[in-house]
This record gives structure tokens, sequence and C-alpha cells, in this order.
């Protein structure tokens, strides 16, 4: 079954092709990455699959519902996690999930759950302002679950974390794949996309130049994820080591 699949998904901003009909489906219960350098496309595909950005363009389906007419039907099927922390600093991280479960109409029970399923239940109810950029990192996780949505679209999840708190979040990420949610990963790191991904697509100017397994793509243009990402692109890519 696919959780997502795109045909010729193209979106223009005046005379910018941001992305230029790219074609490629992701299976449900997959880590599908979504790779390639800044401005090549990869925020304005996920802005068009989540229904916050119609295609010029192209069909898309997710989750089973086309973005272009059914797009208020995606919101209970999906979670989004943007690389830019959109929280209340001033409220605790109950509070903020509070305020979204009602959004959503889940249970209060709810969020004591995903609180602890990310590791902040003993700290629920300290106000964000004196969180880490890791323990923010988990509270849009958090939030993200709260509505046990089928898939999850992750950007950058782990960009900008200190070592110990980013192998906490993959560490996430693997256990939320072995629970069966589909999670459409982009990242800069390709230790982290090798070691997650069961499948990975990278994306260049606008269009999907290679989509295989990790070990396929080092196969034909390694040793290394990194080496393949710079012979397919020209571009280097930050590396970080998993520990």
């Amino acid at each position: 079954m696919k959780a997502i699949t795109t045909t010729n998904l193209t979106k223009k901003f005046a005379d910018l092709t941001a992305v230029d009909g790219i074609s490629f489906s992701v299976n449900s219960g997959e880590v599908f990455g979504f790779l390639g350098p800044n401005g090549a496309g990869k925020t304005t595909t996920i802005r068009m699959l989540t229904g916050q950005l119609l295609p010029s363009s192209g069909q898309a389906t997710v989750a089973g519902f086309d973005i272009h007419s059914e797009r208020e039907c995606l919101k209970p099927k999906i979670g989004v996690i943007f690389e830019f922390q959109n929280l209340y600093e001033r409220l605790s991280a109950k509070d903020n999930l509070n305020f979204m479960r009602q959004l959503y109409g889940v249970k209060q029970a709810r969020v004591d759950q995903v609180l602890d399923q990310v590791g902040l239940k003993d700290r629920a109810n300290e106000k964000l302002k004196n969180y880490s950029n890791g323990m923010k990192q988990r509270l849009l996780i958090a939030r993200a679950l709260l509505h046990e949505p089928e898939i999850l679209f992750m950007d950058e999840p782990t960009r900008g974390l200190d070592p110990v708190i980013a192998l906490q979040i993959r560490q996430l990420i693997s256990q939320l794949a072995l629970e069966g949610r589909t999670i459409f990963l982009t990242t800069h790191y390709m230790e982290e996309a090798d070691r997650l991904c069961d499948r990975v697509a990278i994306i260049n100017h606008g269009r999907v130049i290679a989509l295989d397994t990790p070990l396929k793509l080092k196969e034909n243009f390694g040793p290394t994820l990194e080496d393949a990402y710079i012979e397919l692109t020209g571009h280097s890519m930050e590396s970080s080591v998993l520990r």
C-alpha cells in the first residue's frame, strides 16, 4: 500500500520552478529520506504534500487523499515537524499540548501518553523558556503524535542538536517506524539517512535525480552515502557521526 504518491508534481513561483515534475511513491510503514541541497525543493514539496501549498500542476495523494481536492481530509492523517520550533515559550509543555489536543478533539489522557513517549513526562509542567533545544524538539514530536497520525513529515529534526540529544531523536524515529508509522524525513546528515531510511530520494534543482535504498546508492555511487550524494549532485553535505 502506498502512503504517498506523486506524479509530475510541479510548483512555480513566477519565473522560478521550485519543484519540477517529480514522481515517486512512499510505501506505508517506510522511513523515506528526501535529500538535497538548500533550495533544491525539499520544503516546497513537503508544503504541497501537507496541504499548505497548492501545486502548479501534477498530482499527489497522501494517505489516500488528493492534495488538490481533499486537503482538509489530510489533517487527521498527518503530523508535521518543521525545522523551526513554533511553540508557546511562556506556556508549559502540557499547556502547549492541551491547546493542540482541543483543536484535534483528542482526550486529555493522550497528552500524558505522548509526553511519556518522548521522555518529557517529568518536566511536563515546566515552562518552555527553560527547555533546551533538544527538549523542544521532542515536544514538537509529541505534538505531532497527539492525534496518532499515519504519516509523519520531519524536516531536519536533529539539526543543531548535540550528539546525545540527536541520538535520542533518531532512536525515537526508529521506534515510531517499528510501530508502523510512515516517516518522510529530510536531513543534511548522511549517516542519519543511511541508518534510518529504507529508501532515499535525492532532489536537485527541483528534480528527483536518484531514488533507491542507501545500500544500492552506495554500491552504484559510493562508498558512503555522502560520496554518492556528492557524485550525483556535486554538493557536499554536513556529516554527523552516529554514536
